[in-house]
């Protein structure tokens, strides 16, 4: 089967914001408009179609992030719907690494707010090109002017308007178009089906041509032609200044800044054509790098169905009527159902089942995709998020996806002891889709441990297990994941030595751990006093010693190891005496490097009407955190601090009860700190 679209007719765009600034929303409309659905979803009413989980449906969130295409003036826009809470950062992060451009959805009222911070960045890691749209201008307290002031400070990005609107608030009508130097309107009764574009009112097109010139000034520094037009004074045509535009839009040098109201149906068409005009195509990203597994030398594939098959499975789902859905990203090259690809990742030879293309929970059935596609696959059994797939004959290793560790532990039974196994298998199903959720058990109480990213996301875990799985369990109060780490340099030397008769054990390791960061394991043995086959041996009896520290028996962190001495013997030296030689001269090492307990501290923002301010500054002193900065957004005050993760369980209800449910909060991890002394004592006697 032919390709059906052109490749430079593609857009891979994810949409991404702080929660409830209207993600959801928005999508819904496009998915309207486009003429993929034929009814306008609301996410408050539970109608939303990408929100189609129960939990999504009943908490009015973006939970999972849902793949779905529609078309738009002859071209197809694959779409990915991302969450808005921090809980869920790791479908931000998989669903990026996959795109080519993404939509930045703004509240005109909040403004930048933390979780639009988080997904920004994201995003500038990828180096990924992006629009804004500044949602809700209908909004009491919108304001448009503001909302691209802040996108200026606090994401230090060249926000340039291609659009202003016409009124805000209750007297929001349409937007004025920069770039045609025309308004458009869209009117209620219609459901903004059919767009109004007339002349610009009189009394702004002072304000748009002022702002036009500074559209064309930004655009000209990314066109060499059209900045010779500007400097001579010439009339800029819109061919020219689009063409500039995009330039800057791809090479990340001006962010396109737009307006509406999506719940109003305002301001998606224009949305809609600015992903066609500026948003790249794949083919306007660079060729794909990667490792070739055999000889590790680099190699690139281009964005071309003639290259060589190379693909990135960034998601696993479970699907209760086909089993595990594995989602891919081509990047070059073909792949038709039925065949076999090459999981480089893994050494593994897989058969592509059927694969499918996804709209939100609904699926049809492709035979052959091409590069630039996204889509689903089933019959993978060994893949994982972030493997690559190939061609078995011209492999390739793409980089993969990394996750962030989790910050919050429950212990976790099933009911009734004949489901025990039950529960195993049904959290490694989640575990397999979710690299940000852990499952682990305990060695000294053999309970069953699952950790994730915070309260949120372990409720949903939980009520999954109860609505997908049909299993009950009983859940233990929530833990923080603490970590240890050293503080000084210390050196250690450990002996595993057994010679009590026929063949023994014998490994003698000296190391050295510094603080650093990250985990790092360097060699520095010369002269051959232990053999180069030891060498892993030792490591892995390091990092298995990492796992339980010496304070508490957490993780440790942020140490480098350098193993510089040893012996060995010739005859009763082995992988196993090394291993344990290893563990013991790091835990001994650690013991003498000042070890000290670290707890992870979350960034959080409350915004509060000014009356609460003062009792919300209170609870979160008396809760240990450190006032950052106090703000002012519209009619209410901000309050940014850290406070530790330990200190912050059922902070909503209490903030709730505090400001009569007036006051919301956003709440992400930061970093880790080491515990004060004394709360240190108590937990460790």
């Amino acid at each position: 089967m032919a390709r059906e679209i052109p490749l430079e007719r593609i857009r891979n765009i994810g949409i991404m914001a702080h929660i409830d600034a209207g993600k959801t929303t928005t999508t819904e409309r496009i998915l309207y408009y486009t003429g993929i659905s034929h009814r306008l979803g609301e996410v408050d009413e539970g109608t939303a179609t990408m929100d189609w989980m129960v939990q999504e449906k009943e908490r009015g969130i973006t939970i999972t992030s849902a793949a779905t295409t529609c078309y738009w003036r002859d071209y197809r826009i694959n779409i990915i719907d991302t969450p808005g809470h921090v809980d869920f950062t790791v479908e931000v992060e998989r669903s990026l690494r996959v795109l080519d451009g993404a939509i930045a959805i703004f509240c005109a009222v909040g403004g930048v707010e933390p979780q639009s911070e988080t997904v920004w960045h994201q995003a500038r890691k990828y180096g990924i090109p992006c629009l804004a749209f500044i949602n809700k201008m209908d909004r009491t307290g919108a304001s448009f002017i503001k909302a691209v002031e802040e996108m200026r400070e606090k994401l230090n990005t060249n926000a340039l308007p291609v659009q202003i609107p016409i009124g805000e608030e209750e007297n929001f009508k349409g937007v004025i178009d920069l770039v045609k130097m025309k308004a458009i309107t869209w009117e209620e009764e219609d459901l903004g089906t059919k767009p109004r574009i007339g002349e610009i009112p009189s009394e702004l097109v002072k304000e748009a041509r002022e702002y036009r010139e500074r559209l064309i000034e930004g655009a000209s520094e990314a066109d060499d032609r059209l900045m010779e037009e500007y400097l001579k004074g010439e009339e800029i045509g819109e061919e020219l200044l689009k063409r500039g535009i995009r330039k800057g839009t791809l090479s990340a040098t001006l962010i396109p800044v737009l307006c509406g109201a999506a719940i109003k149906n305002k301001g998606i068409q224009s949305l809609l054509n600015t992903i066609v005009d500026y948003l790249p195509s794949p083919i306007d990203i660079q060729a794909v790098e990667g490792i070739n597994p055999i000889d590790q030398n680099k190699e690139k594939r281009k964005a071309s169905d003639s290259e060589p098959f190379s693909a990135l499975a960034f998601k696993i789902a479970t699907d209760p009527h086909v089993g595990n859905l594995t989602f891919f990203r081509v990047y070059s090259g073909s792949v038709k159902a039925g065949s076999y690809i090459y999981n480089a990742s893994r050494d593994k030879t897989e058969r592509v089942a059927r694969i499918l293309q996804m709209h939100a929970n609904k699926r049809r059935s492709r035979e052959e995709v091409y590069a630039g596609d996204i889509a689903a696959c089933i019959g993978l059994k060994n893949t994982k998020t972030g493997d690559t797939l190939c061609d078995e004959g011209r492999p390739i290793c793409l980089e993969t996806i990394h996750f962030p560790e989790p910050v919050i532990s429950v212990a976790i039974e099933p009911k009734t002891k004949k489901e025990e196994e039950k529960l195993s298998e049904s959290l490694a199903r989640l575990a397999e889709e979710d690299p940000t959720f852990r499952v682990k058990i305990d060695k000294e109480t053999s309970q069953t441990i699952i950790s994730g990213m915070g309260e949120l996301h372990l409720e949903i875990i939980i009520d999954r297990l109860l609505r997908e799985f049909k299993l009950e369990a009983q859940v233990g109060k929530p833990q923080v994941a603490y970590k240890e780490t050293i503080t000084k340099e210390a050196k250690a030397t450990a002996k595993f030595i057994k010679q009590t008769g026929g063949r023994g054990q014998y490994g003698v390791v000296s190391l050295e751990v510094i603080p650093s960061e990250g985990f790092t394991f360097e060699d520095r043995i010369k002269g051959g006093v232990i053999p180069k086959e030891y060498i892993p041996s030792i490591e892995r009896g390091i990092r298995e010693a990492c796992e339980s520290g010496i304070l508490a028996g957490y993780p440790v962190i942020n140490v480098k190891i350098i193993l510089y001495d040893g012996s060995f013997h010739e005859v009763d030296s082995s992988d196993i005496a090394f291993k344990m030689a290893g563990s013991l001269a790091f835990k001994d090492a650690v013991s003498k490097a000042k070890p000290v307990l670290l707890e992870p501290v979350m960034s959080i923002e409350v915004v509060v009407p000014e009356k609460y301010l003062g009792d919300v500054i209170g609870d979160l002193n008396s809760r240990r955190g450190k006032i950052e900065e106090l703000g002012t957004r519209g009619r209410a005050k901000t309050v940014k601090a850290f406070v530790p993760l330990g200190e912050m369980f059922g902070y909503a209800t209490s903030l709730r009860s505090l400001t009569q449910g007036r006051a919301t909060h956003s709440m992400e991890f930061d970093h880790h700190a080491p515990v004060p002394e004394k709360i240190r004592e108590s937990m460790l006697k």
